[in-house]
């Protein structure tokens, strides 16, 4: 009697081929219902803040203020305090000269400051512990004086 290696007469080869009908139909199932659930699927959105809704802040905030050519100056953000310009190294440490564990601080940088330059400025400050960080907003919906952006803690 030959085995079905052997190739013999009557012997069957074994076939060595993958079935993949029902693959493909576990394929299409899935894409089913991927087809059914993405349309309900809500894609995340993001409330972005509006300058209409910044609030002042309580405590007079430390403001740094930073210039379009690049120089930086602080001040208290109290009526009749000037701008004291300061050089780049000296930032954090003249910030913490001149704040409190509940002064915030502010960043107030003229609309032809690069974006990179705020960021910098405000990495600087946080990598060295000042956590109380908001922006200077110009509120002009509503009264059209400068007030300060609700300082968040980190």
């Amino acid at each position: 009697m030959p085995s079905a290696r052997s190739g013999g007469r009557h012997g069957r080869r074994l076939k060595a081929d993958i079935n993949v009908v029902p693959y493909i139909d576990v394929m299409l199932v899935l894409l089913i219902i991927f087809m059914v659930t993405a349309p309900l699927i809500t894609p995340g959105q993001i409330e972005l803040p509006s300058v209409g809704q910044a609030s002042d802040v309580p405590v007079k905030p430390l403001e740094v203020q930073i210039k379009s050519n690049g120089d930086i100056s602080l001040r208290l953000r109290e009526p009749g305090a000037s701008y004291v310009p300061i050089a780049r190294p000296e930032l954090v440490d003249q910030v913490r000269s001149r704040i409190t564990a509940d002064t915030p601080v502010v960043i107030a940088a003229d609309g032809k400051v690069p974006y990179e330059s705020v960021v910098k400025v405000m990495d600087e400050l946080r990598s060295n512990g000042i956590n109380k960080l908001g922006l200077l907003v110009d509120q002009s919906s509503s009264s059209g004086k400068a007030a300060a952006a609700t300082p968040k803690k980190r």
